[in-house]
């Protein structure tokens, strides 16, 4: 789960993560307002219109703006609220701005990187820092790798004093400000491993030309499967930000993910969906979705999974690809023409069913006397719904 970058700031501070807190606005009044109470206590400075999406590369989305008083702000927010801001890591779509950001902002002299994350091919999380912070910090990773540092460490004992201070020293030449980042490190390690939070990353950490030491941006990505211990976190969703599919899936319990392509994929099982999904490629096809209905589908899971589906424009054709261990063939059958009889498929249809009560499925479907597409084997249901395209 993501949180918006006020969020995460609200929980840098109380770890003791230095953060300019800032105001958030939702209209052009409480924009302008925002920056008049902002420049009473920092007279002269600048300001920063920050558009609260949770997508990364704002910057370079437009997401971002630098005034110079708070007539400009309040413009700058007028001019972002009720849009949809498309960054390089938004999707096409783009996400819904309904609030802004207003922060004082101060020159900066070097940006760095810094974030947390798990590195599940060890087993540990691993701190990742960086002299070269800022917008183009992907391109850094690719280009120039030797400047991308890590320390893993341990996720009962957390990250050590010595462990933070020597990776500070590598990348921060003065001592004072080593010392700051080291405990800037140390906390975000230990937010990481107290929150449950699988992503924790601030892009710039920098240091102004005042000598401060500022995350100038926050981002914290939780375990979803975690959340049941942290109530508080859990509050913070903003489901506006979320796919409206994937917000339909969960009431349901269906684990919905959306891709970019035309073939719409309803199967049960992490595995076979992925193998469902490769398999369609395989044979020139492209998927529209990654849909798991899970083993214990009724059917109105099955039906409420057909019109998740059907929400995508861009899904010319379906595949049904269905092995019964848990869930009955007969009874995906069933959903089956519930979903066709409620919701009016009007895209081809292939299914694939095989295991438990398979024959009894099979049946059910024939004697339907709708337009459905069979299929025995998984290679040939990939076939048939790519050629019914």
């Amino acid at each position: 789960m993501n949180i918006h970058e006020y969020q995460a700031k609200e929980i840098f501070h109380r770890y003791a993560i230095p953060v300019n807190l800032g105001k958030i606005a939702r209209s052009e009044k409480e924009a302008f307002d925002a920056a008049h109470g902002i420049e009473a206590g920092q007279p002269g400075c600048l300001f920063a219109v920050k558009a609260q999406v949770h997508a990364g590369g704002r910057g370079k989305g437009g997401g971002i703006k630098i005034r110079k008083n708070a007539g400009e702000v309040a413009r700058a927010a007028a001019e972002m609220l009720g849009t949809r801001l498309v960054t390089p890591q938004s999707g096409s779509e783009g996400k819904p701005v309904d609030r802004v950001l207003i922060e004082g902002t101060s020159a900066i002299a070097k940006e760095y990187y810094a974030s947390v994350v798990l590195d599940r091919s060890e087993i540990k999380p691993c701190l990742i820092v960086s002299e070269a912070g800022g917008m183009d910090i992907e391109e850094v990773a690719a280009n120039e790798p030797e400047k991308i540092l890590k320390q893993y460490f341990s996720l009962e004992e957390g990250l050590g004093s010595a462990e933070a201070e020597a990776l500070a020293r590598r990348i921060v030449k003065d001592k004072d400000h080593a010392l700051i980042f080291s405990r800037i490190f140390q906390s975000l390690a230990k937010l990481f491993l107290e929150l449950d939070a699988s992503l924790v990353e601030v892009n710039p950490l920098a240091v102004l030309e005042n000598g401060k030491v500022v995350a100038i941006d926050a981002k914290i990505n939780f375990d979803v499967n975690a959340l049941y211990r942290h109530p508080d976190i859990a509050a913070l969703r903003d489901s506006r930000q979320e796919d409206p599919r994937e917000v339909e899936a969960k009431k349901f319990d269906l684990s919905y993910v959306g891709l970019e392509g035309n073939i719409g994929c309803i199967v049960n099982g992490a595995g076979l969906a992925m193998a469902t999904m490769d398999i369609v490629k395989y044979y020139g096809g492209e998927p529209a979705n990654f849909l798991d209905v899970g083993g214990g589908a009724n059917k109105d899971k099955v039906t409420a999974a057909f019109k998740i589906i059907l929400r995508d424009p861009s899904v010319k054709a379906i595949l049904v690809n269905i092995f019964g261990g848990i869930m009955r063939c007969d009874v995906v059958a069933e959903g089956i023409l519930a979903a066709v009889s409620e919701v009016g498929v009007k895209v081809p249809l292939v299914v694939r069913l095989e295991g438990t009560n398979v024959k009894e499925g099979k049946e059910i479907l024939k004697k339907s006397n709708l337009n459905i597409i069979t299929a025995s084997e998984f290679a040939e249901a990939a076939e048939k719904v790519v050629a019914a395209l």
